[in-house]
């Protein structure tokens, strides 16, 4: 099992910047997918980001496609996401989750394919 602790979450300016971290550590911990999600009042988790520790190739949603990065400190066992550009509509729960040691990110966009989770951090933008 990976144990998830985000932070970095708060009230940024629209066009501002802000960086999620997430720190994992745990038995289970290794070469793994992991991502940020986020989910805001009346809609669906979605998945923002990716990221394959083994090879370090990284998956975005479209909708933060050119705003957002994704990034593994490997060192620090640390996955963070550097929000830039955001926008009002990126107000939402972000969470940070791993998929089971060994797996690929092909489905990373599918929440269930993650098996542990983060508690979140909020982020707000406001206009």
């Amino acid at each position: 099992q990976v144990h998830l602790v985000e932070s970095g979450g708060g009230s940024v300016e629209s066009g501002g910047s802000l960086r999620l971290s997430c720190a994992a550590s745990g038995d289970g911990y290794g070469i793994l997918c992991m991502g940020w999600f986020r989910q805001a009042p009346g809609k669906e988790r979605e998945g923002v980001a990716a990221l394959y520790t083994g090879t370090g190739m990284a998956y975005y949603a479209d909708s933060v496609k050119g705003r957002f990065t994704i990034a593994h400190d490997k060192a620090e066992k640390t996955l963070n996401l550097q929000m830039n550009s955001v926008k009002p509509e990126d107000t939402a729960m972000y969470y940070c989750a791993a998929m089971p040691p060994g797996w690929g990110c092909s489905k990373w966009g599918v929440p269930g394919t993650f098996h542990d989770w983060g508690q979140g951090t909020q982020v707000t933008v406001s206009s």
